[in-house]
């Protein structure tokens, strides 16, 4: 009877020995999957390296207009900042422009009473707006839908109405005068033809494109598309996301800051429009052109967008804004995810095909 008690009690310390085994590797094979998995989200295809080094070649262009260039990566920046609120998140808002105009005019007020140095007021002004959408995130974490709406453009309203009155402050209608920038690192400086300022834009949106890119292929970014999907079930999953509406508002603020310094710096100017309702409105615009979600579809519509109000304000100087409505219309029509997932979808159904 002790000798069967024994033999029992052995095969049960060895089937819990592999059973413990078992667990042990599926958890180690887990994990592997996880490192794979990511590792490949955050893999940087040859299609992304080509995006850049067009930007880079464009520079070596003889006769290319390099002023109209440098905003399109500024507003390509801003639509990227909102990408990550509502491509994300989708957490819609009318009051991005509250941010850009923050940032950029803490940099013409750095720049008019001293602080010369661009690199280190753009820090200061992407963090000032960085603090305003944190504060801003944390009032409307438990908003939603129209509520949002009317409270983001609510906020933007008033940010925008106070630096219009503000002659003595701000210059109202006039903007902001004096505004002076050193060159960049000591030796770089803005020229009238704008090859410092393409430059310097340039490799500033690169860095900010890069952190970004990290964030939303991490599992933080998963945490924002799963609440964007299904709120109740992240909730359910333990996710913060009240926690996490704040931080997304903070560091979506904080692009469109550094967004709005380039512009102040970049022209030395800057006036209440940059807070005005239209630049909310037409970074929307952008962002539902290119697509979004996708990282480069706010750079594609910003790039749409600006060459096509150029090209009809030097044809129709009045009835400009009726053409690129229309056409704005078409290609939303034709390109109904954004002209990039559209696109980048027939590209792999082609593709497929082929095979």
């Amino acid at each position: 009877m002790t000798r069967l008690f024994r033999s029992v009690r052995s095969m049960l310390s060895r089937r819990d020995l592999q059973r413990d085994r078992g667990s042990a590797t599926s958890i180690g094979t887990t994990h592997r999957d996880a490192v794979r998995y990511f590792d490949s989200r955050a893999r940087v295809s040859r299609w992304e390296c080509a995006f850049w080094l067009a930007w880079i070649a464009l520079f070596f262009v003889p006769e290319s207009n390099l002023v109209l260039l440098t905003q399109i990566l500024v507003w390509g920046l801003f639509a990227l900042s909102l990408d990550l609120l509502l491509g994300y998140r989708g957490i819609a808002s009318l009051g991005q422009a509250a941010f850009f105009g923050i940032g950029a005019y803490t940099a013409g007020f750095l720049g008019r009473y001293g602080w010369t140095e661009p690199i280190s007021g753009l820090m200061v002004a992407g963090a000032t707006a960085g603090l305003a959408g944190l504060a801003t995130g944390h009032i409307v974490r438990k908003l939603h839908g129209v509520g949002l709406l009317m409270v983001t453009l609510g906020l933007n309203m008033i940010l925008f109405d106070f630096v219009e009155r503000s002659t003595s402050l701000t210059g109202g209608d006039d903007g902001l005068q004096g505004i002076d920038i050193a060159p960049v690192l000591g030796v770089f400086r803005f020229d009238m033809v704008g090859r410092t300022a393409y430059l310097y834009t340039f490799f500033v949106v690169l860095l900010c494109f890069l952190v970004v890119r990290a964030l939303v292929k991490s599992s933080f970014g998963l945490s924002l598309l799963g609440a964007r999907e299904n709120s109740r079930r992240m909730v359910m999953l333990g996710t913060p996301i009240d926690r996490d509406v704040t931080v997304v508002f903070g560091m979506s603020a904080m692009l469109a800051g550094i967004a709005g310094a380039l512009l102040t710096q970049t022209s030395q100017f800057v006036s209440p429009e940059v807070l005005a309702f239209t630049r909310s409105a037409d970074v929307l615009v952008m962002l539902v052109i290119g697509g979004a979600a996708v990282l480069y579809g706010g750079f594609i519509g910003a790039a749409v967008f600006i060459l096509l109000r150029d090209q009809l304000a030097a044809f129709n100087p009045i009835y400009w804004y009726f053409w690129i409505g229309l056409l704005l219309v078409l290609i939303v029509t034709m390109f109904r995810k954004g002209i990039l997932p559209t696109l980048a979808g027939r590209f792999a159904q082609w593709w497929g095909a082929r095979a």
